[in-house]
């Protein structure tokens, strides 16, 4: 039988990166994988969405060109194109994680991966044959999948989940999309920008509802404007697909109304991968469709460890990454601080793009600080106007009393890019007088972090 220091069963952002740095402390790894290299994130998250949307977006650029000085005719999307576009990229990347996995001497063990008593794995491989693995130490890493409501019923043709609609074979005419998350706002965004008519439920009172207030009201105008139609507080209580395409009935705050469309694109969240892996043979704890573990992904079972998508954290790749490293460093006896899930970025990807971390106003209200809060508009900004991206803002929450960045939350072009500034400065504990003094560079969009820093303090110059 086989034997390891470790086996991660899953390849996602969370398995591979485990995986890489036991390698890297010395450890003998394997890494069991189903499907492709790379888990959901590369393969049907995280880059081929970010594929399509570029390809919207560059679109959109096309239909504003005259803007720019610039004369183009007869330009059209074409979704088949797209799409290859989108899986070549994802593909590309399968690949880039199956070099780093060779580069690091990890063993790929193809096939469906399964706990069992005394640190062992069992693989069943595509044949269905049977092989079982030893390890001293064993690391979840099953990741999520679409969450499914009763309501909606998924069929994968007219009632589809993210994956589908990222391989849709041509463009729908009329798209319903339930949940304005990151998942289905960036869908509302892609779809609507090459021609699809978008209707966006949202069963909160707002869209991007994890977001600031005034982050959301911003998109919902941007949505609107761009033709989309919206419903917030508004549930989908039944799809009918038995015709060409489908009738969904909506509650809203109004009343119930019926909507005609080709597609329901579901995206209302993400359920843990937890089915058949060998949770209850082996005894491992579980609470509310989650693994129980400790700060450092310990699990009740000793030698048994889990990070990602089945874990209590954000369902985040660089969340699931961040909890493999810091998981693997404790196996090696290395002294890693535990992860910090209020200092998460987090990012949506369609435009204008959202990024945000730490509190909202309204959290911060209610944890109790005395705050002082900055904004700063792009419409203010050199730079958003050279590129004309003059939408959104920069909004900076501190703490009075010390100056700590108690959250930051931007909506504009590049911002998810910026955000990353805010979760340094947040980990290193700086303070708004020192963002004040930091120099930005002239002419930028992050320029809009200094200047959102001096308006909390009134010292803004540029409004």
């Amino acid at each position: 039988m086989a034997s390891y220091d470790l086996i991660v069963i899953g390849s996602g952002p969370g398995g591979y990166v485990a995986a890489i740095r036991a390698s890297q402390l010395g450890m003998k790894v394997g890494v069991v994988e189903k499907a492709e290299l790379g888990g959901i994130c590369l393969n049907w998250g995280c880059i081929p969405t970010k594929a399509l949307l570029k390809s919207a977006n560059v679109f959109e650029y096309l239909q504003h060109a005259a803007e720019y000085g610039i004369k183009v005719k007869d330009a059209s999307p074409d979704m088949g194109a797209m799409v290859k576009r989108s899986r070549d990229v994802a593909a590309g990347m399968s690949k880039g994680v199956q070099f780093l996995l060779k580069k690091n001497k990890i063993e790929q063990i193809a096939g469906h991966g399964k706990l069992k008593k005394g640190g062992k794995v069992e693989v069943t491989d595509a044949s269905g044959k049977k092989t079982d693995y030893e390890a001293k130490n064993i690391i979840l890493a099953t990741g999520g999948r679409s969450r499914e409501l009763p309501a909606i019923p998924m069929d994968g043709k007219k009632i589809i989940g993210y994956r589908e609609a990222m391989v849709l074979p041509e463009r729908p005419h009329r798209m319903l999309i339930v949940g304005s998350g990151a998942i289905g706002s960036e869908f509302a965004y892609f779809y609507n920008t090459i021609g699809t008519e978008v209707t966006l439920i949202e069963f909160l009172p707002r869209l991007v509802p994890v977001e600031d207030e005034e982050v959301s009201k911003a998109l919902e105008k941007s949505f609107k404007k761009a033709g989309m139609t919206i419903y917030t507080s508004s549930e989908v209580t039944k799809v009918d697909s038995k015709g060409k395409g489908c009738v969904a009935t909506v509650k809203t705050p109004t009343g119930e109304i019926k909507i005609e469309t080709d597609i329901v694109l579901s995206a209302v969240g993400v359920t843990s991968n937890l089915e058949n892996i060998g949770l209850e043979e082996v005894g491992v704890k579980t609470d509310k469709g989650k693994v129980l573990v400790d700060d450092f992904y310990k699990t009740n079972i000793a030698g048994v460890y889990a990070i990602g998508d089945i874990t209590k954290g954000q369902a985040l790749a660089h969340v699931a990454s961040a909890e493999g490293i810091i998981c693997v460093e404790k196996i090696a006896g290395k002294n890693p601080h535990p992860l910090d899930y209020n200092n998460i970025p987090g990012c949506t990807y369609c435009s204008p793009e959202i990024a945000s971390v730490g509190y909202t106003e309204e959290a911060a209200k209610k944890a109790g600080y005395q705050l002082k809060v900055g904004k700063f508009p792009f419409t203010a900004s050199g730079k958003a106007k050279a590129a004309g991206a003059s939408d959104g803002f920069v909004k900076l929450i501190f703490d009075a009393k010390y100056g700590e960045v108690l959250g930051a939350h931007m909506i504009g072009a590049n911002v998810t890019e910026m955000i990353a500034e805010i979760v340094a400065i947040r980990k290193l504990e700086t303070t708004g007088h020192e963002i004040i003094k930091t120099v930005h560079p002239h002419p930028t969009m992050s320029e809009a972090i200094m200047e959102a820093a001096a308006a909390a303090y009134g010292e803004v110059i540029h409004l």
